[in-house]
Formats: C-alpha cells, structure tokens, sequence
C-alpha cells in the first residue's frame, strides 16, 4: 500500500514523500520573465516545508505565450543563470524541483504579448475573453514546437530535476486538444489522433532536447467541463497514447477559464466530500496508463490525501493550502494531521497583480490584527 511519506521515485528523480506543490502562478519574476530573489526565497520556504516535489509556476516558453505579470519565462538562455540559483537554492534547502512548461495560446491579450494572440483557430471562445486570435499556420506550429523544445533544455541546464507539459486548463496544448477551440480542417484538427498531434510533436521535441534519463511529465485535463470539450473519454485516449511514447508521470486536472463553477481552483472546499474533486478523472487515467498519476483539486484533509495515495493515485498535489502553509508537509509528517487553514476563498491570487507576488491575504490580516 502507497503512503504519503514515503520515498518514491519517477524516471530516477528520488522524491521523500508523495505530496506535490502543483504548479502556481506566483506573480514573482521581472518583466520578461527573469527569476527574483523574491521567487527565489519563495520556492526555499516550500522546500523547507517539506513538499516532496515542487513544480514551478508556467513558465512561457516564447513571448507571446505569456499570460500574466510576473510569469516566469524561458524563452531564452539570458534567463538560466538566475534560474539555476534559484534551482541551487531549493536544492539546498532539501527541496527537488520541476519546471512547468506552458504556451498560453489565445489565453492571453494583445496588450501583454504586443501582438494578436495565437490559437490552433481564428474562433471566440470564452475563455479567451472576447479577443479573436489568430490561426496557427503550420510555420507558427513548428517554431512552437521548437521553442518547447529548447524551453525543457533550458530547464536542464539550469539543473530542474524535471518539467513537466501543460496540457490543461485552456491553454495552447489544450486548445489543440479540445473540439470547441480546434476547428482546423489539416492534419492538426478533426479526429481524436489529429488534435492530439500538437501535443505528440511537443512531447517528441521535448523529450530529445533533455533525453530518456530526464523526467517529462504533463499535466492533462481529465474533462473541460464545458459541453463540446475535451472530455475524459478522449482525456483517457491521449494519457495512453502519451504513456505508451514514454511520458513520467501525467497529473490529472480539469476545467478551464470558462467552465463556470467547474474552473480548476473551486471554492468553499469546507468538508471532505468537497475535496478531491478531480479524482473521478484521475481514476480513469490511472486504470488506462502504466505511468505514475498525480491527483490534484481541493486537497485539505491528511485523511483525503491519505486515502487518494493508498487507493486511486500515485500522489496528490496541492497548491492553495501552501500558499497559507508552507510547512503543511512538515506539520502532517510530525504527527498534526489537523487539516490545512486555507479557507478556499481565492483571495490570494488578487493581491499579486498589484502586489508583485500572491501570498495568503486571510493570513495576512489575522497576523496584522495580533500586531
């Protein structure tokens, strides 16, 4: 039986225990995307907090890929010297660190990328808040493709100990995979196979630039949760065939931007039946593919976690409560197994924009109110 602390191990990457930091949005990194001593110190307390594997927030791997302030970029090599301090740092901290590699498509506005936002199809889709982009041409495919490619080589020479594919949430990869956001009439659109050849030629290019020993993961939506989406009987076809080319490991969300109550950050996570909210979808993949599943979506209770590991998932991801808790980990691996103090409101991710970094605004108040 799988337990939470315990050593485990994805493609050679040791890991102390089964618990992940999923991948966040921090809001931390220069204008174009350069490491922070900020962000630097942000990823050293998540790994003294004792998280077995820290994955970073998206990192945009060409300019106009970019969808937030404060995104960290790895578009070029001007960037890996402070990526690998930073990286140095967690390492020394105790920490084990995987890149996130994103291209946000038509998830992004001319005013961040300076240029009509890219998609697999000139269509409105809700998600891209009314800003119409632009088709990819097959030259516009393949200088992605690439820049994927040189993104994860990137993240190897600045010493990551893996990247890992987003392949969810409405971005780019998702939007090829997705019905309602690929209406491409070439070998790119139309079949199961077809929307899924973005992500294959990604995955290939990706896989070259860091080579068999390096762990690739990818982070895939079990559902879109939109009628007309992605839908977790196609989901479960992509996982098999991205397992049979040899991916690490495939963590398994849902939902996107547009899908309403159904988004991948839910509120008002307040009792068990609430959390683990994906975990159907990762069910499925789990019974398809060989790889190991990481389960993500409201996690709160030791006891939820606990039982994900033992039963359905090879690990559980969390995000929110780190944000609050660093030392969450740590806390449970002690022996106080009371659940997380995030409250599920979402707060934290409104400050960042204006603030230069997200941070937990209820906790922020209760420490002013003892000050």
């Amino acid at each position: 039986m799988r337990k939470i602390f315990e050593t485990s191990k994805i493609n050679g990457m040791t890991l102390k225990n089964r618990l992940v930091r999923s991948a966040t949005w921090e809001g931390m990194c220069a204008p174009g995307g350069a490491v922070t001593v900020k962000l630097t110190d942000y990823y050293k307390g998540l790994a003294q907090g004792g998280v077995g594997l820290i994955i970073t927030g998206y990192a945009f791997v060409r300019p106009d890929g970019q969808q937030m302030p404060g995104q960290m970029g790895v578009h070029t090599d001007d960037l890996v010297p402070a990526l690998a301090k930073m990286v140095r740092a967690v390492h020394d901290s105790g920490g084990t660190i995987c890149m996130q590699l994103v291209h946000v498509g038509g998830q992004t506005t001319p005013e961040m990328i300076g240029r009509q936002p890219l998609a697999p199809s000139a269509v409105e889709a809700a998600q891209y808040g009314g800003v119409m982009p632009a088709a990819m041409t097959k030259a516009d495919i393949e200088e992605v493709v690439e820049a994927f490619g040189e993104g994860a080589r990137r993240a190897k020479e600045a010493g990551f100990d893996a990247v890992q594919l987003h392949a969810a949430h409405g971005y780019l990869i998702n939007q090829f995979l997705s019905p309602l956001t690929n209406r491409r009439d070439d070998e790119y659109g139309g079949s199961l196979a077809d929307r899924c050849l973005f992500l294959t030629e990604v995955y290939d290019r990706v896989r070259g630039a860091v080579g068999d020993a390096f762990p690739v993961m990818m982070k895939l939506n079990g559902s879109d949760n939109l009628e007309g989406g992605l839908d977790i009987d196609d989901s479960v076809e992509v996982a098999r065939q991205l397992d049979g080319m040899g991916i690490d490991a495939i963590e398994v969300s849902g939902g996107t931007a547009a899908s309403g109550e159904a988004t991948p950050v839910r509120k008002k996570i307040s009792k068990p039946e609430k959390e683990a909210y994906n975990l159907p979808l990762a069910r499925r993949v789990k019974e398809a593919v060989s790889c190991p599943v990481i389960s993500v979506g409201g996690y709160r209770s030791f006891e939820v976690a606990e039982k994900t590991i033992a039963d359905d998932a090879d690990y559980v991801a969390i995000s929110r409560p780190l944000i609050r808790e660093p030392n969450l980990p740590a806390r449970w691996q002690q022996g106080d197994t009371s659940n997380a103090t995030c409250i599920s409101c979402n707060k934290c991710f409104i400050p960042g924009i204006k603030e230069g970094g997200i941070y937990c605004v209820v906790e922020k108040e209760k420490r002013a109110k003892k000050a």
